[in-house]
């Protein structure tokens, strides 16, 4: 972040950056992070812009873009059109109150077989912000009999707990409202709502990884 500060900064309630300079800055952490073949495709360009501006708090491109600052990212797209990646190289980029840790619904899922209920507080009631990366690929599980739609608990526990502490919760998923609304109800689906900006990949985008 030491790097990126050179490239914006906020003079009372204006912010000024240098948008192309701040990419090549993401570019180089995610090559040596992540992945030494990444890039960011021109064909991305909008949903790029939408993440830069939510991380860094410009309020007045966030307006411009119909993103609520206060709310999460819900990214939604096709297999391999790259949603896990950009929410780990633009975590290099969200200010200290926007931090968050990725971490897969499968996980999660395998957390509660093992450690039970309290897995639910573990991500449902906690200060810390994530990411639950591929939301609705995990299954609904027993635990000592007792069957749970863990991460839908977990959804609607970071909702009460959003209101009151703000934490920060991001997912990514391949599904549209209608198969979330399956998985999880319509409870849940009408709090996806409330929590999160919803950005889309075009269905016709093409897998990254071929």
């Amino acid at each position: 972040m030491e790097e990126t500060a050179r490239h914006f900064e906020r003079i009372g309630n204006q912010i000024q950056y240098d948008y192309e300079l701040t990419k090549k800055y993401l570019e180089k952490m995610a090559r040596t992070k992540i992945d030494p073949d990444f890039k960011f495709h021109e064909s991305d360009e909008e949903i790029l812009k939408r993440l830069f501006v939510y991380n860094i708090d410009d309020f007045e491109h966030c307006k411009l873009f119909g993103v609520d600052p206060r709310k999460g990212i819900l990214l939604i797209g096709p297999v391999g059109c790259g949603k896990t990646t950009l929410m780990k190289v633009f975590s290099y980029l969200a200010h200290d109150h926007k931090k968050y840790v990725i971490k897969p619904t499968r996980e999660i899922t395998a957390e509660f077989i093992q450690d039970g209920f309290q897995v639910l507080s573990r991500y449902g009631k906690s200060y810390k912000g994530f990411c639950f990366d591929d939301l609705g690929v995990e299954q609904s599980i027993k635990h000592f009999g007792n069957e749970c739609n863990v991460i839908g608990e977990i959804l609607l526990s970071r909702y009460e707990y959003m209101k009151v502490h703000n934490s920060v919760t991001h997912s990514t998923t391949n599904l549209n409202a209608n198969e979330l609304e399956k998985i999880y109800g319509i409870r849940v689906r009408s709090r996806l709502r409330e929590m999160f900006n919803l950005i889309s990949f075009p269905e016709s985008t093409q897998d990254k990884r071929k």
